[in-house]
């Protein structure tokens, strides 16, 4: 005998707005120029943020699509400046091995235009880390284990969205993947089946913040049209 399925349910799309071609195309172009000025910043102002800022850029962020809809992703916002400490002690430990240790010669060399290093100093100087978590699975109201689907595929969705948030807001973010990262989930009291997906270093950039030289390829390099 089949399991009883759910019947779908469904409601009027109420939220879709069609643009004229001119605004599309105004709008797009838009976007593109400015998420093209976005850049990873490594040297943080300790700043406040205005209040609620980041919870209306993790909102956006929550309206990705996932796969069957299970949202597998916790967003731990860290402001406390104990946490943050200790979070940068355990970051660095990794990060000392990693580089002298893990990492083979070919990633050390891909790593060093960007002149990074073990020192992460921004885990302590800005004012907010936004730790994302995936959840290899959910919980059910009796403790009963829900299978979650694309997980990793449907928090880099979400993670890309909060990304273009806190830039389209006025502030800079890093990218910070410290490995491994289980660190994070004792620190921050996590169970065991999150697993940590990225720490998103947030603030604003120093007042004489500085960036390493790149390029970014340019559309044709990356994109066919056929």
């Amino acid at each position: 005998m089949s399991k009883r399925r759910d019947e779908p349910r469904f409601e009027r799309l109420e939220g879709y707005q069609e643009l004229p071609e001119r605004e599309m195309l105004a709008r797009a172009e838009r976007f593109a120029r400015d998420m093209r000025r976005r850049r990873s910043v490594r040297e943080f102002s300790p700043r406040p943020l205005p209040p609620d800022v980041i919870r209306w850029c993790l909102d956006a962020a929550g309206s990705a699509p996932s796969g069957a809809n299970r949202q597998p992703w916790h967003f731990s916002v860290v402001q406390d400046a104990e946490l943050k400490r200790r979070i940068r002690l355990a970051a660095e430990e990794e990060e000392r091995r990693f580089y002298s240790e893990r990492a083979p010669d070919e990633w050390l060399e891909a790593l060093a235009p960007l002149g990074t290093d073990e020192h992460k100093a921004f885990l302590e100087v800005a004012p907010c880390l936004i730790v994302i978590f995936a959840q290899l699975h959910g919980e059910d109201e009796q403790g009963g284990i829900v299978k979650h689907y694309y997980v990793n595929e449907s928090v880099g969705i979400a993670t890309g969205l909060l990304i273009a948030a806190l830039h389209q807001c006025g502030l800079a973010c890093l990218t910070h993947t410290p490995s491994p990262m289980r660190f994070l989930n004792e620190i921050l009291a996590r169970p065991s089946y999150e697993r940590p997906y990225l720490i998103l270093v947030t603030g604003y950039p120093a007042p004489d913040a500085r960036v390493p030289v790149i390029e970014k390829k340019a559309l044709g390099e990356y994109t066919t049209f056929r």
